[in-house]
């Protein structure tokens, strides 16, 4: 095993233990934050109106005299909760499609795969729009319409690996032992097939804190008086020229955030693609 301050640990592992210590740093935070907090991040406060960083509020106060830490740290919880389950539901849905269509084939391959192209012609944040124009913007609206037009990646990428596992002699071997689809299916391909899922999952996570805090900031995702880094965002643009600290924050949060995600999955790609080990 190589130690952790050689070279040749951070030449392979690198960014897999960056990545690791942003997502495991904002996870703790995120769970901890009803803890740690050191204001309610709701409570108003006027005699503190857009007070700058200070050691009384480290990362100062917004419009309303609220401490901008203890609403990042309960935004993280926001983030985080959108994009864990966000992509529960998509890579679920994908799964079991991918699933289906690539054992199958035929004419069940054919619908689901027609249905994956019909939702790919949709831009899928227009998608995310204009469904969320016609409910009520709320958490869990979000992380289900976020779910229900993001699972199309998952599905093509299971699809083609059941393709190539079902033609495996340990496949065909479970066929002659008289074993069911669904016991091959489960047993047999799942397993042999989630690592592509896992990379894919560690990025949707990234891209789903992206899509929440951009509708947050449109004023379609979670509303106020609920925190989240989102519509932070949008409340420190009115006043961005006289109180930048209310934008700059929640900003580098979701920066450091996706960075961190997109750093993990990158690096699970790496290590579990066979074809690109040397």
């Amino acid at each position: 095993m190589l130690p952790i301050t050689s070279r040749a640990f951070w030449d392979k592992y690198g960014m897999l233990t960056i990545g690791l210590v942003i997502v495991g740093i904002m996870t703790i935070a995120a769970i901890l934050s009803p803890f740690i907090s050191p204001f309610d991040p709701d409570k108003l406060n006027l005699d503190y109106i857009l007070q700058p960083p200070s050691l009384g509020h480290l990362m100062g106060t917004d419009a309303l005299g609220r401490d901008i830490f203890s609403r990042m740290l309960h935004g993280a919880r926001i983030s985080l909760w959108v994009g864990f389950v966000a992509v529960g539901i998509s890579i679920s849905l994908g799964l079991i499609l991918g699933l289906v269509a690539g054992y199958f084939r035929g004419w069940v391959d054919e619908a689901i795969m027609r249905l994956v192209d019909v939702m790919l012609c949709f831009p899928s944040f227009f998608l995310i729009l204009s469904v969320i124009a016609f409910l009520e913007p709320s958490l869990i609206n979000i992380m289900i319409v976020i779910g229900l037009t993001s699972w199309m990646g998952v599905a093509r990428l299971v699809r083609a690996e059941t393709l190539s596992l079902r033609e495996r002699d340990f496949v065909a071997a479970s066929r002659l032992t008289g074993a069911s689809s669904t016991r091959i299916i489960i047993q047999h391909i799942l397993p042999n097939a989630l690592a592509p899922v896992l990379v894919s999952a560690t990025l949707g996570v990234a891209g789903a804190i992206l899509t929440e805090s951009a509708l947050s900031f449109l004023g379609l995702g979670v509303q106020p008086p609920t925190a989240s880094w989102g519509n932070m965002l949008l409340e420190g643009k009115q006043v961005l020229e006289i109180a930048p600290w209310l934008s700059i924050f929640p900003g580098c949060a979701i920066l450091i955030t996706v960075l961190g995600y997109n750093l993990l999955g990158e690096s699970l790609r790496d290590l579990l693609d066979p074809r690109l080990k040397q």
